[in-house]
């Protein structure tokens, strides 16, 4: 496709982004990613959280820390933690959220997914949110590949502009809740708005060309994305 007649698209993060922080479906990640370190590496409550935080910062996730230096089967490791997190219990449909991605125009603007979970959680999350429907695609880290692709690397971004069939890093929008990753689109020439819901701290420097603490604030960050109301 020609790339003056490409659509935007707006990518969008899902975990913590398109649902609440305060829904504790990080917590409970976290507890299992701890209990995973303890009992695969044999280390101690605060030598697993320890090491934990340390590949988390140094590779975006955990996983990739633990795929890389000890062997881990990736797979596995996802069945035992993101595919063990009681989502269910923890996510509701979203009314409101699904307004608003109803009123994106779709004429102008497409709606694709774009996370570092495997594909089940992502598929999860997006159905008991009820907007699965409403996103033409979905971007994961692909765990069964080594070396992992993942935000905040280039690489991700091009293999999400691949899958979502677009050239023109001019039109290609990203909310995400993550500092890192919204540095790493901007500097692969996305436009990037970090969501810093309400209640957490303002980062010393900006991620990236915006900052929300509500996705609602893209209708007036973004009218043109959006259906005229009668």
């Amino acid at each position: 496709m020609d790339q003056t007649s490409e659509k935007i698209v707006l990518f969008f993060d899902i975990d913590n982004c398109l649902y609440s922080r305060n829904d504790k479906v990080l917590e409970h990640m976290s507890r299992n990613i701890d209990d995973y370190f303890k009992k695969h590496l044999g280390l101690s409550p605060d030598d697993a959280e320890r090491l934990h935080k340390d590949y988390s910062q140094q590779y975006g996730q955990a996983i990739e820390g633990l795929v890389r230096h000890h062997q881990i089967d990736a797979l596995e490791y996802n069945a035992k933690v993101d595919d063990a997190v009681p989502l269910d219990e923890l996510i509701k449909p979203n009314a409101q959220l699904r307004q608003f991605l109803e009123d994106i125009d779709t004429s102008k603007v497409r709606l694709w997914l774009l996370t570092n979970a495997y594909v089940n959680h992502g598929k999860r999350v997006v159905r008991l949110l009820g907007v699965d429907d409403l996103f033409e695609g979905l971007t994961y880290c692909d765990y069964s590949q080594v070396p992992f692709v993942c935000k905040p690397h280039k690489e991700m971004f091009d293999k999400a502009m691949g899958e979502a069939g677009i050239s023109d890093v001019s039109r290609c929008y990203f909310i995400d809740d993550s500092h890192k990753n919204c540095v790493g689109a901007k500097d692969a020439g996305w436009t990037a708005i970090h969501f810093v819901e309400e209640g957490l701290p303002v980062p010393d420097a900006p991620a990236s060309q915006h900052q929300v603490r509500h996705l609602e604030e893209l209708r007036s960050l973004y009218p043109e994305f959006f259906r005229v109301r009668n």
